[in-house]
């Protein structure tokens, strides 16, 4: 029988701002110890690790021991898209300082919503490969015969993409209209960090669009992006 979901657990589990920042912070799909999870919002290492005990009791994270360390990962892509969803009707956060601003302009900018480019750079090349012929349709992109030779002569890994649902569009939360997810998205935010096209900011989920990335999207579809 089919019964109604009960988001009960999954609202304590977010209800305060330091599960927020952490939750913020890992949905780049990176794996952070959780000092660096304590630091960055600004709670001492025995309350983090009671926030962070929660967060795995509710599904949303996954801890894995390495000696005397803890390390702390988003439980799937499933809970990434949910929480980018969620963005899309959370309140934002005023942000005052240098620092604080420069973070929030770099997830603007560029950003991984777990392994896909997301961002004013993911949604741009989204809109490009659309007008392009590479994409087709805008709420539930496919993948075009175009498209797949182009992606391919860029070095994308667009054949290994197979193994789960090759395109899916994801709302983003911060441009508010859709940026490519999916195995053919994950293939493409991992071509553009091997090829050095972006790079992690050394901090927080921001990405570096580098001198050599900027070129490409240029050239290639005549996109004006922001560099390091």
């Amino acid at each position: 029988m089919t019964r109604d979901r009960d988001f009960t657990a999954l609202g304590r589990a977010l209800s305060t701002p330091a599960r927020s920042t952490f939750l913020n912070l890992l949905m780049d799909g990176t794996r952070r110890p959780a000092g660096e999870l304590a630091q960055a919002a600004g709670v001492s290492a025995s309350t983090a690790s009671e926030h962070l005990g929660v967060l795995v009791d509710a599904g949303l994270v996954t801890r894995e021991s390495r000696g005397r360390h803890r390390y702390y990962s988003l439980a799937g892509r499933e809970v990434a898209t949910a929480l980018e969803s969620l963005g899309m009707v959370a309140d934002a956060v005023l942000v005052s300082g240098y620092r604080r601003s420069r973070r929030a302009e770099y997830l603007a900018a560029a950003r991984f919503c777990y392994d896909h480019l997301a961002g004013r750079l993911g949604t741009a090349l989204t809109d490009a490969w659309v007008r392009a012929g590479w994409l087709a349709g805008r709420d539930e992109l496919a993948l075009t015969d175009p498209g797949a030779v182009g992606l391919r002569e860029l070095g994308v890994d667009v054949d290994g993409a197979a193994h789960r649902p090759t395109t899916r569009a994801c709302l983003d939360w911060t441009e508010r209209r859709p940026h490519l997810a999916g195995a053919l998205g994950s293939a493409v935010g991992t071509r553009f960090l091997e090829a050095e096209w972006v790079t992690r900011h050394r901090s927080g989920r921001g990405l570096d669009v580098t001198a050599a990335g900027r070129d490409i999207v240029r050239e290639s579809w005549g996109l004006e992006l922001p560099g390091s």
